[in-house]
């Protein structure tokens, strides 16, 4: 009886390729939701959870992002300093119109797992308010990249 032993991809084995995602139009948690599970590698046959099997994934109109309900004006945002007194609330829509590059970052790392994995995953997401990216040769460029355009 022959034995089969399952297949972990181990570090460097898996190529980096980086996705392109236009967030025009694009409902906020649903963008947020499928860049985190592309940052993780879950779409992937060879996920492993020890190992960074996800994609780079470049975020372009940021700022064209929708949000439904009352969510502008009702979801808030919370930043404390540390020091006593010193909490600082925003309005989504207070946001949206300052950073919203910073509204979808935090919308995909409340998704990510709360540990290495997680954090590793998050410094491969770039997001860009405007439709313009640095990141142009790493996406069509190098050939051991691929590039992966998608809609939504």
């Amino acid at each position: 009886m022959k034995r089969t032993s399952t297949y972990f991809p181990k570090p460097g084995e898996t190529g980096e390729r980086w996705r392109v995602i236009d967030a025009q139009g694009q409902t906020l948690g649903r963008l947020a939701r499928n860049i985190a599970i592309a940052l993780q590698g879950k779409d992937k046959t060879t996920f492993t959870p020890h190992v960074a099997t996800g994609d780079f994934v470049v975020v372009t109109n940021a700022s064209d992002m929708r949000v439904t309900g009352n969510k502008l004006d009702q979801k808030m945002y919370y930043r404390h300093s540390g020091y006593v007194g010193n909490l600082k609330t925003f309005r989504l829509r207070e946001m949206m119109e300052s950073r919203p590059d910073r509204v979808l970052e935090l919308a995909v790392k409340g998704m990510l797992p709360k540990n290495h994995q997680g954090r590793q995953a998050l410094r491969r997401l770039k997001v860009y308010s405007g439709p313009d990216h640095p990141h142009e040769a790493q996406v069509t460029g190098h050939p051991a990249t691929q590039a992966v355009e998608d809609g939504g």
